[in-house]
């Protein structure tokens, strides 16, 4: 085993939290880091350019390409998991999407034992982070590496169709759901940055690539957290065929991802008894929250004919493909320069739902997400989720040899509740999409299929068609309680020198994609890290439905014609 140089801090993972911490740990000049990373270089007009977000999400080079056990509630199917495996990590391969999550999901995390987590906490490192495309305010950031916009400005008439149509059925409409309120029916955000995919690697990595005091190491398969006792002192990893290690003065920091973090946790001895036995692996700190709480969105395509030729499925060809990709090449803009979910929507299921739990990306398309199906003629469809799920599945180690991927299960739809959600999903999007406002442009329904009605219909399209939103958390959760793996200081529970900084520590999932939330925790958890004072809470008030208890939406939906 080589011995190299001793750092401060080692972070392992250069993705959505390691390339924030990479940048704000250096920005101390008598601070030196290493920063670790599995993967290569980003430099690939297939990473940089939005529109070509289903091709680093599929390809090997790129993405773990985890795989899930066969999940019984979804008829048994494996589940494609894709992590970042590259410069800027899931941020460098996922669809750009940019949201916040609702203000109280992050007081359910304080509720959970993360203190000073809840959203006055949470939302300074937010503004922090981010560069809004509009006016800054008390909500928004203007500052911050992370450039945050709306990508085309939704000029295709069909993304302005859906918020009317979400507004016709009696939701809320919302300028800014990242702002004061999310409930409602608005413009999306993407992290596009004058056309180009803001990875963490683009926004915060490369800007601090050439200060002496940050070292960067790709190619470098992780092994093990090296411990003296219950202390982290290094990290034991793979490089150019070598057997190498890195020891700290300062910390060990995680921040590898939901499945990466609890798998190197449960590699060096910390885990739960039971799990590193069966794998073979010698028990340094018994720890039984590591890997299980896992959580993930899951959705579906609700996809419809479009009487008018203004879809994206008339620029599928190779020729259009070619002037698109020619455009962006030279010009950064056009319809290579969006991700192109360009308009949104999240509601309530139900009555006594306190905030929202479901949520809408709308494409001017008929497609899979991996690109390779399309309708033949011209569609639309809406991507919808239950976001709030109940079920809870784990990342397990299966043997001590760290090439080897662990095991995966999600327990997707193991709950009634979400179940549920999924029926109210297909019901009320139907009634949406068939308002006055897609008359003009609404040609019948694709899938699920009108035929699709009944539960027991709904339950088996679902467990058939439903497909990860790609959004695993939580396998290292956030609290005090005996299932906890950090504290609310980010610190494994039991270990010191040794913290975990990514979506794994999230107590529950947020309502919406996970790269926001995933930076600004990496944002606050630098200054908890270098000891800095922290940014002083904003009591910001937060938009809600008064009603909320009795009433699934503001007003009555316009009366359908036939009903």
């Amino acid at each position: 085993m080589t011995q190299e140089k001793r750092f401060d801090y080692i972070v392992v993972g250069a993705g959505s939290a390691g390339c924030v911490l990479a940048n704000r740990l250096t920005e101390d000049e008598q601070v030196s880091v290493l920063l670790l990373e599995t993967g290569g270089s980003d430099k690939s007009i297939f990473i940089q350019m939005p529109t070509a977000l289903s091709i680093p999400m599929n390809t090997k080079k790129y993405n773990w390409q985890f795989e899930s056990e066969p999940e019984p509630h979804l008829n048994n199917r494996r589940m494609h998991c894709p992590r970042g495996k590259v410069l800027g990590g899931s941020s460098s391969i996922n669809g750009m999407v940019y949201v916040r999550g609702h203000a109280k999901d992050f007081d359910e995390w304080q509720s959970y034992g993360a203190e000073e987590w809840d959203y006055a906490h949470c939302l300074p490192y937010f503004k922090k982070a981010e560069t809004w495309a509009f006016k800054a305010d008390t909500y928004r950031g203007d500052q911050g590496p992370l450039a945050v916009n709306n990508g085309n400005q939704m000029q295709n008439p069909l993304y302005r169709a859906f918020i009317d149509a979400g507004e016709q059925a009696g939701y809320m409409r919302t300028e800014d759901y990242n702002g004061k309120q999310q409930e409602g029916f608005g413009p999306m955000h993407m992290t596009v940055n004058n056309g180009v995919r803001w990875s963490t690697a683009n926004a915060y990595l490369k800007p601090a690539m050439s200060r002496p005091n940050l070292t960067v190491v790709t190619h470098a398969l992780v092994e093990k957290v090296l411990l003296e006792g219950k202390t982290a002192v290094g990290i034991q990893y793979r490089h150019d065929g070598q057997v190498k290690m890195s020891l700290v003065n300062k910390e060990v920091i995680l921040s590898a991802g939901p499945v990466g973090s609890p798998h190197l946790l449960q590699l060096s001895g910390i885990g739960p008894k039971s799990v590193l036995e069966k794998a073979g692996i010698a028990v340094q700190h018994e720890l039984p929250g590591v890997g299980e709480n896992l959580q993930d969105h899951l959705e579906f395509y609700f996809q419809f004919k479009c009487k008018k030729p203004v879809t994206l499925n008339g620029k599928l060809d190779l020729w259009n493909k070619f002037l698109i990709g020619a455009r962006w090449f030279f010009l950064k803009d056009g319809l290579g320069a969006t991700n192109h979910f360009e308009s949104c929507g999240f509601i309530r299921s139900k009555p006594g739902v306190e905030w929202p739990d479901l949520q809408y990306h709308f494409l001017p398309a008929a497609m899979s997400y991996d690109g390779n199906t399309a309708f033949s003629g011209h569609g639309f469809q809406v991507h919808i989720g239950h976001n709030k799920p109940k079920s809870r599945g784990s990342v397990r180690v299966k043997s001590a040899d760290p090439a080897e991927s662990p095991e995966i299960r999600f327990n997707y739809l193991q709950h009634e509740v979400d179940r549920e959600g999924f029926r109210d999903c297909v019901r009320l999007t139907r009634e949406i999409i068939n308002q006055p406002a897609f008359d003009e442009y609404r040609d019948g329904e694709i899938q699920p299929g009108e035929d699709v009605v009944t539960d027991a219909q709904i339950d088996d399209f679902i467990s058939n068609n439903v497909e990860s939103a790609y959004h695993p958390s939580c396998s290292c959760k956030m609290g005090t309680d005996d299932m906890a793996v950090v504290d609310p200081q980010t610190r494994v529970h039991g270990i010191a020198q040794l913290r975990v900084v990514d979506s794994s520590i999230f107590p529950t999932i947020t309502n919406g994609n996970l790269n926001a939330p995933t930076i600004m925790v990496a944002e606050r958890a630098a200054d908890l890290i270098r000891g800095r004072q922290m940014l002083e809470p904003i009591d910001a008030e937060v938009g809600m439905d008064a009603d909320w208890e009795t009433k699934q939406r503001t007003n009555e939906p316009k009366k359908i014609p036939g009903e």
